[in-house]
């Protein structure tokens, strides 16, 4: 049983990481550091040169910018500068106009924006934006998390300066969990204390419903709900589960103004933590004790897992997201830790390796094949089958097997994030 202090310090941990985004999280962040940039030089930049980690550039360059109609980073630092307000975090661009949209244009046509990759930089998430303007110079630094800033200064004048080499690892410390302690602290924490998570619900799925009135990216979640496609799939639990999930996916990848509860500094990662679990614990007409006990197992397990994988990586966020999903879907079927700990393995066992090679509004069909693995693997779980340690990666300790997933996704796909990159910016 955990005392009040850890509980407490887990709900801390649940706060920082389940915040709401407008936008994709990796321009959406360039555009948070651009605007303390320009705030701190105090005016309009005449000239902003933005360096860039290489996974930042590779998930900030194929998204569309909320309120923009456009695509890509150079309206998303144009904005950050113009009406960016740093105190909105990860809705720093909250207050976008068609008239804001235009005033970027001309900077952007007037080659007054730089944007280039950070040589010689270890950090996965680093970002670092350097406003100009009557020969005053400001520059801000954001590293490890999207919200993190570790670095500020004017005119050569050091405003704030929190580089460390652990820098990724954020203002606070990481608190120890294992998928057990996890398990306690969902099933046996009093229910005010969760009730918070129920707002992953109210955002995500209004986003999805939102994409459904509406034309965004591939329309993955508006093709599932065709009756075409209900010919072949049926309408059941699960079509609804991989609509609703890849539509408030299609909506965010392609720019829509709508917020989305983020996990770990992914929307995607919310979504696909949120939505499946939602759906399923609304059509099963689960009690809302259920829902929130499922929400809090979901998004906790991302959490966990982030922490050993990192806020980048070359593996897809969707296998994180959809392993927390699998986890409340399993709980509102009734399993226990034993069947959690197996749909847990299952998910290992068939996603490890699905690469991340940027976002994008394709992310959707991503998210659904995550999704439909969650869903197959809670089944399994509930059925008695769990790959077993024999097979692959999977070891007999969950704990080790997600500590395999994130070794693979953190050191073993580092080339395959260089080549993933290079062919992206070798495209003609």
């Amino acid at each position: 049983m955990l005392s009040q202090a850890e509980r407490n310090q887990i709900i801390d941990l649940i706060n920082r990481e389940v915040v709401p985004a407008i936008g994709c999280t990796e321009p959406i962040a360039v555009a948070l550091c651009t605007a303390r940039a320009a705030e701190t030089l105090g005016g309009e930049p005449e000239k902003i040169t933005v360096r860039l980690s290489a996974n930042i550039l590779k998930n900030a360059m194929g998204v569309g910018i909320p309120g923009t109609g456009m695509i890509g980073l150079p309206i998303a630092v144009a904005l950050g500068a113009l009406v960016g307000r740093s105190e909105y975090q990860l809705e720093v661009l909250r207050d976008v106009t068609p008239e804001a949209v235009e005033r970027g244009r001309r900077m952007i046509d007037g080659r007054r924006i730089a944007i280039c990759l950070k040589e010689d930089v270890d950090e996965k998430l680093y970002i670092e934006a350097e406003a100009e303007a009557a020969g005053h110079r400001a520059v801000a630094v954001i590293a490890g998390g999207h919200t993190s800033f570790v670095f500020v200064s004017r005119d050569g004048e050091t405003l704030l300066d929190r580089r460390t080499p652990a820098a990724g690892g954020g203002e606070e410390e990481d608190v120890p969990l294992t998928l057990a302690r996890i398990w306690d602290f969902a099933m046996t924490s009093p229910l005010d204390e969760l009730r918070f998570i129920l707002e992953t619900s109210r955002l995500n799925k209004a986003a999805a419903e939102r994409s459904f009135a509406g034309e965004f990216g591939h329309c993955v979640g508006r093709t599932l709900c065709c009756d075409r496609e209900r010919k072949v799939m049926g309408d059941s639990i699960f079509t609804r589960i991989l609509s609703y999930t890849s539509a408030a996916c299609d909506a965010r990848m392609a720019g829509a103004m709508i917020p989305v509860m983020s996990n770990s500094g992914s929307g995607n990662q919310g979504i696909a933590a949120t939505l499946p679990v939602v759906v399923y614990a609304e059509e099963t007409h689960a009690s809302e004790e259920q829902m929130i006990r499922a929400l809090t197992l979901s998004h906790l397990t991302v959490i966990y897992i982030k922490q050993s994988l990192g806020r980048l990586s070359a593996l897809c966020g969707c296998v994180v997201a959809a392993t927390g999903s699998s986890c409340g879907i399993t709980y509102l079927m009734g399993g226990g830790y034993g069947q959690v700990a197996a749909a847990v393995k299952n998910m290992i066992a068939n996603l490890t390796g699905m690469i991340c090679d940027g976002a994008k509004p394709s992310c959707a069909m991503k998210l659904t094949s995550g999704v439909s693995t969650a869903v197959l693997s809670a089944m399994m779980a509930m059925d008695g089958h769990c790959v077993t340690p024999v097979e692959g990666i999977i070891e007999e300790d969950v704990d080790k097997c997600i500590r395999n997933l994130t070794a693979i996704g953190r050191d073993g796909m580092n080339e395959t994030d260089s080549l993933v990159l290079r062919i992206m910016t070798n495209k003609c």
